[in-house]
């Protein structure tokens, strides 16, 4: 008997390319998975029109006068309610609550830009810059499981790439994001292989 596809819903503040990674896997038949869901903190993010092209439903929560904890348990109703199984954060830029950490342990994965613990806390370019100056050779991505600390969950998986000589915050920003949708991939496979249930004990 075939499983039902798992049940995912997006967290995004950016473009979410590597949204449009998980999309081909799924077309594919890589993934059996369904995006049911995808949420963002900001009306205007290119996330939530890739997600409408596909037909996916998607919900802008905005964030005026509302306490983290507030703000958090509007997005948890949302996943809720679409029956969400996995929640996957792709360019969200907001820290989460402790509550909604509890709330989805062990069903949260994030993307970080480089290979934890190395640069952990930083943001998008300012992550490859960091790379850049501290001069070494060799960075990356990491998938990680939520929790209450920043960028200090469980490690699922990381992919390395070559820092070339010549490199930008850019060029490594382009090369990063390369890995990531892929490593996104491979980390939902493991998920619902079940190869991640030693974190869980």
């Amino acid at each position: 008997m075939t499983e039902s596809p798992l049940k995912m819903g997006i967290l995004g503040s950016t473009k979410g390319t590597d949204l449009a990674a998980i999309f081909q896997a799924i077309d594919r038949g890589e993934l059996n998975a369904s995006v049911e869901i995808v949420i963002s903190n900001k009306r205007g993010a290119f996330i939530l029109e890739r997600a409408k092209k596909r037909g996916i439903p998607t919900r802008f929560i905005g964030t005026k006068d509302k306490s983290r904890e507030e703000f958090d348990r509007e997005v948890t109703a949302t996943l809720a309610s679409a029956q969400v199984e996995l929640i996957l954060l792709i360019g969200f830029m907001r820290i989460l609550s402790a509550e909604f950490c509890s709330r989805w342990k062990n069903r949260i994965l994030n993307v970080h830009p480089s290979l934890l613990p190395a640069f952990a806390g930083g943001i998008n370019l300012d992550v490859h810059q960091a790379v850049l100056d501290s001069g070494v050779q060799e960075t990356g991505c990491t998938i990680h499981f939520v929790t209450a600390e920043v960028d200090d969950g469980p490690i699922v998986i990381q992919k390395r790439c070559k820092v070339d000589s010549n490199e930008t915050a850019d060029s490594l920003k382009s090369k990063v994001q390369n890995l990531e949708g892929q490593a996104f991939v491979e980390a939902i496979q493991k998920y619902q292989k079940h190869e991640l249930d030693h974190f869980f004990r």
